[in-house]
């Protein structure tokens, strides 16, 4: 097991369509857009206030997959990441590269098929793209996955988490929340209604309600929700204009 639980440092939309999902995610979570001025790469920043959360960048050629957001979760070692990962039945799905001045990454799949990025960041700086109930920062990690379990049992060898409860969810099974302490940083439950298993993204917001008339506004489509969850906050899912599955956590104010 790792020596210490590992955190979600970034997390990334990768787009059919850059600048309108710019403007969409500007006006529904409040983000600002810069640049990244990665040479030769249309790479930018969502920025929460003067934290940087995550990443916007166009869908490469060929990449054989929808609009989707992903996740990036910190290792020491990149490499020794993805030999454990193909060893317990995992995959790779974008070998390891080195970024200059970032860092070194990789997108793996869990044995279950669901795929996330590892990175190994330069520096000894902190992420602050998670914080529970921050508006404009993730605070929510939710695993939709065929075997909540065995998912659970992986990431906990890979990543070190910990097992922080379980709720019934009735006939959709348990719901496995995972933490790097006490405090849970999400969960993991079963998909059904989700075409494969994928990692779903929560970012807060400071009223929910108000999230869903600018979704409306912006040209996106709400899924699901407002359903309230345990601690009194809501949750929705939503598609941007693209068809990229997001989703949103905060109060009724």
């Amino acid at each position: 097991m790792p020596p210490e639980p590992a955190p979600f440092i970034w997390y990334e939309i990768i787009t059919t369509a850059s600048d309108a999902a710019a403007r969409f995610y500007a006006e529904v979570v409040g983000w600002t857009v810069h640049d990244s001025g990665q040479p030769g790469m249309d790479y930018r920043v969502l920025m929460a206030g003067e934290t940087a959360i995550g990443g916007l960048m166009p869908m490469p050629d060929g990449a054989g997959f929808p609009p989707a957001w992903f996740a990036y979760i910190g290792v020491a070692d990149v490499d020794a990441c993805i030999a454990a990962t193909v060893a317990a039945g995992g995959a790779v799905c974008m070998p390891a590269r080195d970024i200059p001045g970032i860092g070194r990454i990789a997108m793996i799949t869990d044995p279950q098929g669901a795929a996330v990025y590892v990175m190994a960041p330069i520096g000894d700086g902190q992420s602050g793209a998670f914080a529970h109930a921050t508006p404009g920062r993730a605070g929510w990690n939710e695993l939709r996955t065929s075997d909540p379990a065995a998912a659970l049992a992986f990431y906990q060898a890979r990543f070190g988490w910990l097992k922080a409860g379980e709720m019934s969810m009735g006939p959709a099974g348990t719901y496995h929340l995972f933490g790097r302490g006490a405090e849970p940083i999400g969960g993991m439950m079963s998909s059904p209604n989700f075409p494969h298993p994928m990692w779903v993204i929560y970012f807060n917001v400071a009223d929910i309600d108000a999230a869903v008339a600018r979704i409306a506004a912006a040209g996106g489509s709400l899924q699901f929700g407002p359903q309230e969850v345990p601690g009194g906050g809501f949750v929705v899912h939503a598609r941007d204009p693209q068809g990229t599955l997001f989703a949103l956590t905060g109060p009724r104010v």
